[in-house]
């Protein structure tokens, strides 16, 4: 597993304990739920989002089989998403008490949380697609598969003595 999904898996974990210890403050004081919006996106930006860049950084390269594409831009994406979302969280709880100030915090952080998730579309878009040089010979092996010697055909599969397949 790479540092940068180890970080975002870590972080999406933090952000999972934040969100809870608030929605429990909340629960115990009811006037706290004035905070709402900044336990709800720490819980779906902090935790789902996060575990959601960190497992598809992870799976995402192996299941399309090359490498992700830009694994320092990815990095560049760990530090937008935490710096976003803390900010944006910092903005929510201050708007309630000096709206002027959480509004600039607020825009400030959604838009580094905005530009992180741009970059993960980008990121992902391009390590599905692959390297030029690679997706050339992935096409290739590709035709090579499909295109099969003539007589050539696959093992059928395996029947009963009537002739007709097994039951599953």
């Amino acid at each position: 597993m790479s540092p940068t999904v180890r970080a975002f898996l870590k972080s999406s974990l933090a952000w999972l304990a934040i969100g809870v210890t608030l929605g429990v403050a909340m629960a115990a004081h009811p006037v706290w739920t004035i905070y709402r919006l900044a336990h709800v996106h720490m819980m779906l930006l902090g935790f789902v989002a996060m575990m959601i860049f960190g497992v598809a950084y992870h799976v995402v390269p192996a299941f399309s089989g090359f490498p992700l594409h830009r694994p320092t831009a990815a990095r560049v994406h760990w530090w937008l998403a935490n710096f976003g979302l803390a900010t944006m969280a910092s903005g929510f709880v201050l708007r309630v008490h000096a709206p002027a100030a959480g509004t600039i915090l607020l825009a400030a952080g959604g838009s580094l949380s905005a530009a992180g998730a741009y970059l993960f579309v980008y990121l992902i878009w391009r390590t599905i697609d692959g390297p030029a040089h690679l997706r050339a010979g992935a096409h290739r092996a590709r035709t090579a598969m499909d295109n099969r010697r003539p007589g050539r055909q696959p093992l059928p599969l395996a029947t009963s003595s009537r002739g007709t397949p097994p039951a599953a």
